[in-house]
């Protein structure tokens, strides 16, 4: 950062850390033992829709990275989503497809137009909740939405995980950046 940022007030974008995403497991393991929540072996990453030829690349390079575990979809705000699936007690794996994805993208050039990664959980319940992580943050937070449609957010939920997974992950300090991800497949 040089001076005359300093006097302007700006500030360097922290740099991803995809390497984040791999604290996710340990994290699925406090997740559970502390809230009755488990893994649903879905996990998510989000992009800024991305046209044209370049686009079939990154299908291409998708489905052969994670076979036919993957399948992409566009939300009603226009970005896209791929959706990886791996056996529900695989966490390890699915972070894994989660982080090739990632990378990929990121290596393709892709890099700013990444938003966020999730995985999903459900407790016994049946209550949805996801730990998104936000690319351009490195951080993570808890996104709870209420069963039965709508959108609405279980807010005692999201902070009640906040406090669980302090130890397990890098937790995003600011909540005005908790955006919720309605719809997001897998979740």
């Amino acid at each position: 950062m040089g001076f005359l940022d300093a006097i302007l007030g700006r500030s360097k974008p922290v740099r991803p850390d995809l390497d984040q995403l791999f604290a996710l497991p340990s994290a699925a393991v406090t997740l559970q033992a502390a809230a009755g929540f488990r893994p649903t072996g879905q996990g998510s990453v989000c992009f800024a829709s991305v046209e044209g030829g370049a686009f079939s690349r990154i299908q291409e390079e998708a489905q052969g990275l994670l076979g036919g575990s993957v399948e992409f979809t566009q939300d009603m705000y226009g970005y896209t989503w791929l959706m990886a699936r791996q056996a529900p007690d695989d966490v390890a794996g699915l972070v894994n497809d989660l982080h090739a994805v990632n990378t990929s993208l990121e290596e393709a050039g892709f890099g700013p137009q990444l938003l966020c990664s999730l995985v999903a959980f459900r407790d016994g319940r049946d209550r949805p909740m996801a730990l998104v992580y936000l690319y351009k943050r490195g951080t993570f937070y808890p996104f709870a939405p209420q069963p039965g449609g709508g959108e609405k957010r279980d807010n005692p939920l999201e902070l009640q995980v906040r406090a669980m997974l302090a130890d397990d992950l890098k937790i995003e300090t600011d909540l005005a950046r908790w955006f919720p991800v309605w719809g997001a497949p897998g979740l």
